[in-house]
């Protein structure tokens, strides 16, 4: 399914074939831990009706991609019905042109059909400055809880390994 097609971005289902291409670009920037089985984890979760997985495209090569998961499981609001956006990237060689804004837009686009709230988490150290600041543009406050890896809260004086797993959750009320 298309979802957006205007000004060199098209939005569309993530298909079979974009994980390779999606994982060798994003080995090439150097995120070595991610692999094309994840994509095709997203794939099947999408056949079993859980979420949908949606590629962007930035003058017809895969640029990024989102998931919106309709019912998550998952951190602070697990079990409240509300959808949670999850695994939103674009390819730094992508960045700056939009793509990012209209992967959201679509993502909370869909997320509205299944409730009036959807959530996210997102990365606390420097890595995820930019995607922290786009989540406050779009509306999306902290919850509040403080900071989570691996699906755990993090109480106060936890020793913690400090790496992309720590995160904080934040929501938005349509």
């Amino acid at each position: 399914m298309i979802y957006y097609n205007e000004n060199d971005i098209l939005i569309r289902d993530l298909a079979e074939s974009d994980a390779e291409i999606i994982s060798h670009e994003e080995h090439l920037q150097g995120l070595l831990d991610k692999q094309p089985a994840r994509y095709f984890r997203r794939l099947k979760d999408v056949a079993d009706g859980k979420c949908v997985s949606l590629v962007a495209e930035y003058k017809g090569n895969p640029a990024g991609y989102i998931n919106v998961y309709f019912d998550s499981q998952w951190g602070a609001f697990a079990g409240k019905g509300w959808p949670e956006i999850i695994d939103m990237r674009v390819l730094e060689k992508y960045q700056k042109n939009g793509v990012g804004n209209m992967l959201m837009n679509i993502a909370e686009d869909i997320s509205k059909k299944y409730s009036d709230t959807v959530y996210l988490g997102v990365g606390v150290n420097s890595n995820y400055g930019s995607a922290f600041r786009m989540y406050v543009k779009h509306g999306f406050v902290p919850d509040g809880t403080g900071l989570w890896r691996n699906d755990e809260h993090l109480e106060n004086y936890t020793d913690i390994k400090y790496d992309d797993d720590v995160i904080i959750y934040m929501s938005k009320k349509f």
